[in-house]
């Protein structure tokens, strides 16, 4: 085996182990569904327009996929892609027969798109990536000159709890953080999208602060607060099968941390920025 071929079977290799680790556990598709453009897409939702073309990669379920159709109209063209085959099949029962919006199961890596969508947006996913770089080329490709390019993602490191949780979940959550890491994903990815857009050649870049904040009185408090008992109880088997946790302490956490929410929990903050950048 040459050089190059080892480097490119070394290049598939960490890229299936991003996929495998980003697939999403069935559980967690109800709370992605639930998610609207307004609330969970804050900056895309102040720049669609009636009649704008807007390509959705790593849609999920296309809820706020749909919502983006519904706002750019009949006059728009809106199309969602996602490399989830199930997730995209209920996308087009659920939401096909919107006028002007279309699906598609495919690689952020490999868009089959050129210059042709005013705005490319990527949320919640380039975390998710071992090679994050050529997944943002591929989004520059895809946009028209003048058109904008915007990433929405998490600043991990960076999450808080008032008052702090359970020593148990804060195991999870930092095995929770290596266990990313191992796969090639950036903890940190929010503060780096900036000089990533740069690099790509985007300009006027700016960056919108995104951050998802609960406190206890709100209406969305408690199930924003439990994402994290649902993360234990989802993806928390993935960490225990490849021996970041055993399955005692992940039962743990999912416990404790659910008692915590009910007894003790005031406020969460994710730390989330929206990323923009025109491509002259």
């Amino acid at each position: 085996m040459s050089k190059r071929e080892e480097q490119q079977e070394n290049i598939h290799e960490e890229e299936n182990k991003a996929n495998n680790r980003a697939e999403m556990p069935e559980k967690t598709h109800d709370i992605v569904h639930k998610r609207t453009l307004k609330n969970d897409h804050t900056r895309l939702f102040e720049l669609v327009s009636p009649g704008v073309s807007v390509l959705d990669v790593g849609c999920g379920t296309g809820a706020i996929t749909k919502d983006i159709a519904l706002m750019s109209g009949p006059t728009g063209k809106v199309v969602g892609i996602d490399m989830g085959a199930e997730m995209i099949e209920k996308a087009k029962e659920e939401f096909g027969h919107i006028e002007g919006l279309d699906f598609d199961t495919g690689s952020i890596y490999e868009l089959p798109y050129e210059n042709q969508f005013d705005i490319v947006t990527a949320a919640r996913v380039l975390q998710w990536l071992d090679r994050p770089e050529q997944a943002l080329k591929q989004l520059v490709k895809a946009v028209k000159p003048g058109g904008k390019i915007i990433v929405l993602d998490y600043q991990h490191e960076q999450i808080s709890w008032n008052p702090e949780p359970p020593a148990s979940m804060r195991q999870f959550y930092n095995a929770f953080l290596q266990w990313r890491k191992d796969a090639g994903m950036d903890n940190a990815i929010a503060d780096h999208l900036p000089d990533m857009f740069a690099a790509a050649g985007l300009h006027a870049i700016d960056v919108s602060v995104q951050d998802e904040v609960a406190h206890r009185g709100d209406a969305h408090f408690e199930a924003s607060v439990r994402t994290w008992q649902g993360v234990a109880a989802s993806r928390g088997h993935q960490l225990v099968n490849d021996g970041f946790l055993i399955e005692d302490e992940r039962a743990l956490a999912e416990r404790e941390y659910g008692e915590w929410v009910d007894t003790s929990a005031q406020e969460m903050r994710m730390v989330l920025r929206a990323v923009e950048g025109t491509l002259v």
